[in-house]
């Protein structure tokens, strides 16, 4: 028999704004994803003061999903899948984040999705908030201002009540705890100001996500009255690091990294309240937290009922030794960086393959908290070769095939794991250059850094072996 059970929510990945595109069509408005210009030279975003003459803005396009929902979901059920995680675009809803009524058009166009899904027997599982916080609500700070919120409750409420019954797993927050590196100011916290400014400070950060917390535990609250069948998640990411040596404080800053920099924010939103160790970090380092009356019951009962987290790989720590005179050298990652680990080899972006790590990540969570898991994020980003319509990605199905191995050997440690859903379903723009050619996608969109292509769909040999995986309820891996 499969370790995993039937209800096993096999699935992948995609975000509105890396996927989605027409970005002003049907009364859409500009999210912040919208006005980070894409330099595929240089493969970085650059922040504009709107959107410029001049500047190729990938989010526009994406991978134009919007024009081929019932392509991309008759694929998606092609190979197999019984769940899509997704996001819908805040700004498709509320155009400029503080209006009173709802953008009918946009709430129409996920209805036509969810139905499309549904059609496929493909459960949702919608991200609310995925790094496209209105471009209209940078004026007020942002998740700075505790007024976002009104707006984002108001949000919630227009999507749990219009789409109850055909959604029932939601995510509050994409990767909450980015807000604690400078990258996450604009993207997660719609707060305009340079990611590497000396006004993006760690107090201004946490004042966001104090606000990001409240409105995560009243949104919980709120789904479960509106409908009791209702499962909601938070989000992270996982910045595992391991110790360079073991020498105990490098152990000892090893526990501490996974502590500040993805545990507090799963503590707050598991725990129901903020963790001593972060409040000593708070009195050490001269933050305020702008807790009000009655935040603290709030957090306390607005508690998720799983816990969600982005998985790709691992780097090291030390803070006895001089990475570049021990030979180890700095390891690229997804939001911070940390030191190459000798014993892994990496992916042509530098990204350390570490499928043993996300077994002790799986094992980690689940014993510090004890609710479900879901795998919302997993995957390798690749330069994949397109001749005559094949694209033979081995180095992915390796990647993701050794992973799915180390997620049955969790299970068998007794991690309850309910759904495990690769980044990315197709192929999509990267959230951090704006690009395509680091490729992600089963299936291949035929497009290149400047949006030039067909934009017709492909079946990478991936695709055929995630089928297999799941017709075989995770045993041909």
């Amino acid at each position: 028999m499969s370790v995993f059970n039937e209800k096993f929510l096999w699935g992948a990945a995609t975000a509105a704004n890396q996927v989605e595109g027409a970005y002003n069509e049907d009364g859409k408005g500009v999210s912040v994803a919208d006005i980070l210009a894409s330099d595929s030279a240089k493969g970085i975003r650059i922040e504009t003061p709107g959107i410029q003459e001049g500047y190729y803005y990938a989010s526009h396009q994406a991978s134009d999903m919007y024009h081929h929902i019932k392509e991309d979901i008759a694929l998606m059920a092609e190979m197999g899948l019984k769940a899509y995680r997704m996001s819908i675009a805040w700004t498709r809803i509320y155009p400029n984040g503080d209006d009173e009524l709802p953008n009918e058009a946009g709430l129409k166009y996920y209805d036509e999705l969810f139905d499309e899904l549904h059609k496929h027997q493909i459960e949702p599982i919608v991200t609310i908030s995925h790094y496209e916080p209105p471009y209209a609500l940078t004026k007020i700070g942002g998740w700075s201002n505790r007024k976002m919120i009104e707006y984002y409750l108001r949000y919630c409420e227009t999507i749990f009540t219009r789409y109850q019954g055909k959604v029932r797993y939601w995510l509050t927050f994409n990767e909450i705890n980015i807000l604690k590196v400078p990258f996450g100011i604009l993207t997660a916290g719609g707060i305009n100001i340079p990611s590497f400014s000396k006004e993006n400070t760690e107090q201004l950060r946490f004042t966001a996500l104090h606000h990001q917390f409240i409105a995560s535990a009243k949104a919980v609250q709120m789904a479960h009255e509106i409908d009791p069948e209702n499962k909601v998640g938070c989000m992270i990411a996982a910045m595992l690091q391991y110790p360079l040596t073991c020498h105990p404080e490098d152990v000892f800053a090893a526990m501490q990294h996974g502590q500040l920099h993805y545990l507090f924010a799963s503590d707050v939103q598991i725990r129901g309240a903020y963790p001593s160790y972060l409040k000593r970090y708070f009195n050490e380092n001269g933050i305020s937290i702008p807790m009000e009356e009655g935040d603290e019951e709030i957090l306390k009962k607005g508690t998720v009922d799983f816990c969600s987290f982005s998985y790709y790989s691992t780097s090291c720590i030390s803070v006895t030794q001089d990475a570049e005179a021990v030979g180890a050298g700095k390891a690229a990652g997804n939001l911070i960086s940390g030191v190459k680990n000798p014993h892994l080899k990496a992916s042509e972006w530098g990204w350390q393959i570490d499928a043993v790590g996300f077994r002790y990540l799986l094992n980690q969570l689940y014993d510090r908290y004890q609710i479900p898991l879901m795998v919302v994020e997993n995957g390798l980003g690749a330069r994949d070769t397109f001749e005559d319509g094949k694209i033979h990605d081995d180095y992915r199905i390796a990647y993701l095939s050794e992973h799915v191995k180390a997620l049955k050997e969790a299970i068998k440690d007794g991690v309850e794991v309910i759904g495990y859903m690769p980044w990315s379903a197709i192929d999509l723009i990267g959230l951090s250059t704006g690009t395509i050619d680091k490729r992600y996608g089963f299936i291949y969109v035929d497009v290149d850094n400047e949006g030039k292509g067909t934009l017709n769909r492909y079946r990478k040999d991936s695709f055929f072996w995630y089928q297999k995986v799941i017709e075989t309820n995770g045993e041909e891996v």
